[in-house]
């Protein structure tokens, strides 16, 4: 019986690419729908657990002494790659991961902050490019992601500018997150609900980021549940741990105190020991020494004061209850996984972004942002503002351990975060599938063969029989530089095939080929492009403890070339040889620093926006009141958090000032005089990366001083890192003292709004590029 045909005329419109029947009626019609992606039958869940700036032997699979029986568990259950590489710092890395292209292909030279104008540091997603939820999403499964994105220039956070590289627009069907490359734990600056910032002036007192983050991927696995028995997910587990400023909670702290005083080097030879022994390394693998490079090095722990022992001792326990939290984080998501029993079919990967950091300089820190500042600033800035040692890890202080922890955390390689020596891009990888990857009963689960950050998108997509689309958004894919390692997850004897790999960060080289890696070490940006070489070879020397490159210069000068041809492949040119290059911005993010007048109850500003506003230069900040009488009280401008910021507050008919100096506070305060109609506060920069401040009250038409603050040190780098908020002091507080009283005081109706008139830049240019590149690196 011959099958109905459409009937419909040239010239109508709509029905185009209609797969069923038109007639002029229902009856005589046939319905048609499209087809919606299916996962295969039994594929996998799939959940990728990243965690930041967390070195090679801290997890207990990898030498840690830390309770980490969770992922341990997964080391059981599956396996471990000693071998696994990424790069030096986290937005490259994030882009490899989530893309299986080099970094620099993707777009991603450095980290998501400025934009210098070049392919290879867009620090945007390009239209071409898929991303492994896109690519699993075209595969039938749920995708979702919580934590840590940093894949957006900040100049990209606020409204109304481009959201092309935010997680939703990148194939996930929710997230819940920062966009930042860091945050505080106790009061982050920002949180977004998939494309929606989320509207919150004050956290819980018991609020805690990673248990936030870890009871949203619940509810989106739990909710997926109860209305999909059977698609498969995707989640994407980004920790904003182990970032600075490192902050925990008091009942994960009290487990590890005590724990640390025997001092980094012991801790360093013990973790050494126990990979040995669980097989990541043969006996006769030789330790790195100690980092002894002017700007990397360490002490030898003995040589310590007292002091600074049970200082630096309190600094790693509060790391250690970080990766503590972490781990409990993942047993949740696997209790979830057991409870719904899907954890036998869920391959789940644990691995970290880079290696351990160095940013807590030699003797660590109390004062997180002002630690960020570097280059010509006064002699006598403070990079460490003494506070009780109590309060170290508490929300009061943004913490970080001194670089020998740094060193510790990389055992046993050297060097840290930000260079391509083992130590910055060498990590722990676990990942573990019940049904799909069994081990025979001499297999360890080790695998020693090479791998790279690129290569879990297409092993990924290999373990669960899935294939990627060819085309995105209508244009051809662009390919991708990783490959599938499942052959080595599957056989301990198999040969990997990733057999060759650059790396550059910073002017940093390095280069991988068949178990030789040619490497340098950055100094001098007027001399980026001549490298000097060191040649290793890691097969038997994984810590890159003996140089040969002066015994085989012909092998030195063929990785050289292969490192200059892949540079060119990958967009790696050019090499910057100017800070003031790299850490160049939009000319359109001028308008960043034209005034603004912010009415009472806006939202408060995004943190790049607001320190456009204030940064090196002169500023007003003009408060307009309506009817205002000395019952009117609360606060009318703040900017910033415990961190660094100031505050102007009324209350019992006196204004208060107070400035935060990263973390050491000044007040001023002086009754208002009858009759105002406005505040002024009124700051000078100097080009000593100072200010001074006034505050004015304008009564009848005339300006009145009525309080003076002087020489203060200027709130740059990364702070203030809360935004500014008009009407109330949202979020991280920039008093403690003032919101243990008053919580956030909102002000009444008497203010109307308060406007910003950024005024010139007083510090010199040199100075500031200086600053600005610092603190781009150590943010990410």
């Amino acid at each position: 019986m011959p099958q109905p045909q459409s009937r419909v005329p040239d010239h109508a419109r709509g029905y185009e690419n209609f797969g069923g029947v038109i007639d002029r009626t229902s009856s005589a019609s046939q319905p048609w729908w499209p087809s919606q992606p299916t996962a295969p039958q039994g594929a996998p869940n799939i959940v990728v657990v990243l965690i930041d700036d967390m070195g090679y032997s801290d997890i207990s699979p990898f030498g840690a002494e830390i309770d980490t029986p969770h992922v341990a568990a997964l080391a059981e259950r599956g396996v471990r790659l000693s071998n696994y590489h990424t790069t030096p710092v986290c937005s490259p890395a994030r882009a490899a991961l989530l893309t299986g292209l080099n970094p620099h292909r993707a777009g991603y030279g450095s980290v998501a902050n400025s934009d210098p104008g070049f392919p290879g540091l867009r620090l945007e997603l390009a239209d071409d490019v898929l991303s492994l939820p896109e690519i699993l999403r075209d595969n039938g499964y749920a995708t979702y992601a919580v934590g840590k994105w940093h894949l957006v220039r900040d100049a990209n956070m606020g409204p109304g500018r481009s959201r092309d590289s935010w997680p939703v627009q990148r194939g996930f069907d929710s997230y819940y997150g920062s966009l930042e490359g860091l945050n505080s734990f106790f009061y982050p600056n920002q949180l977004l609900a998939d494309n929606s910032v989320v509207d919150v002036d004050e956290y819980p007192d018991d609020y805690y980021v990673t248990d936030d983050l870890t009871d949203r991927a619940i509810s989106q696995i739990t909710s997926l549940r109860a209305h999909d028995a059977d698609k498969p997910f995707f989640l994407y587990f980004a920790h904003i741990a182990m970032h600075g400023p490192h902050q925990v909670k008091e009942t994960d702290l009290e487990k590890y105190r005590g724990r640390y005083s025997q001092g980094w080097d012991a801790i360093r030879l013990n973790r050494f020991e126990r990979q040995i022994k669980s097989g990541l390394f043969d006996p006769d693998t030789p330790i790195a020494p100690r980092n002894t490079e002017p700007g990397y090095d360490a002490p030898p722990w003995d040589d310590l004061s007292e002091d600074e022992k049970r200082r630096f001792a309190r600094y790693q326990e509060v790391y250690a209850a970080m990766v503590d939290s972490v781990d409990q984080s993942v047993g949740r998501i696997v209790d979830t996984l057991t409870e719904l029993g899907e954890l036998d079919n869920t391959i789940i990967v644990f691995t970290s972004d880079n290696g351990g950091t160095a940013e807590g300089g030699p003797t660590g820190t109390r004062s997180y942002f002002s630690q960020f500042v570097h280059g010509p600033v006064p002699p006598d800035w403070e990079r460490d503002v003494p506070h009780d040692e109590e309060l170290i890890g508490s929300a009061a202080l943004g913490v970080h351990y001194p670089r020998g922890w740094g060193q510790a955390s990389n055992t046993p390689f050297r060097f840290y975060k930000g260079q391509t020596f083992a130590g910055g891009v060498r990590v722990p990888f676990v990942l573990s599938w019940p049904k799909g990857l069994t081990r025979s009963a001499d297999d360890n689960g080790v695998r020693r063969q090479y791998s790279y950050v690129t290569d879990i998108v297409p092993t990924l997509l290999d373990l669960a029989g899935l294939t990627a689309p060819t085309h995105r958004h209508g244009r051809p894919a662009q390919e991708r530089d990783g490959v599938s390692i499942a052959d080595v997850l599957r056989d301990p004897t198999a040969e990997s095939a990733h057999t060759e790999q650059y790396a550059e960060f910073g002017g940093h080289r390095g280069f991988y080929r068949d178990g030789w890696k040619l490497v340098s070490l950055h100094r001098d940006p007027a001399d980026v492009d001549n490298p000097t070489w060191e040649l290793y070879d890691v097969n038997t020397d994984p810590a890159e403890t003996d140089d040969l490159a002066a015994r085989h210069p012909e092998l030195v000068a063929e990785l050289a070339a292969a490192w200059d041809d892949a540079a060119w492949r990958n967009t790696v040119f050019p090499l910057y040889d100017s800070a003031a290059d790299q850490v160049r911005r939009r000319p359109d993010e001028e308008r960043f620093t034209d005034p603004v007048r912010i009415l009472a109850g806006t939202p408060p500003l995004e943190r790049y926006r607001s320190s456009k506003l204030i940064a090196y230069r002169d500023f007003d900040i003009e408060v307009e009141l309506a009817g205002w009488t000395d019952l009117d009280e609360g606060v009318l401008v703040a900017h910033g958090d415990q961190q660094g910021g100031y505050l102007l507050y009324v209350e019992a008919g006196s204004a208060h000032f107070v400035f935060n100096s990263y973390g050491r506070i000044s007040r001023v305060s002086a009754p208002i005089p009858a009759g105002t109609g406005g505040l002024a506060l009124r700051a000078v920069a100097t080009p000593q990366v100072r200010w001074d401040f006034t505050l004015e009250a304008s009564v009848d038409g005339s300006s009145e001083v009525i309080a003076k603050l002087d020489n203060q040190f200027q709130l740059i780098g990364m702070a203030p890192w809360t935004g500014i908020s008009v009407g109330a002091d949202a979020r991280g507080p920039v008093d403690a003292q003032l919101r243990s009283r008053r919580g956030v005081f909102r002000f009444g109706p008497a203010l109307r709004a308060v406007t910003y008139r950024p005024g010139a830049v007083r510090v010199p240019a040199a100075v500031r590029k200086e600053i600005e590149e610092s603190a781009e690196y150590h943010a990410d």
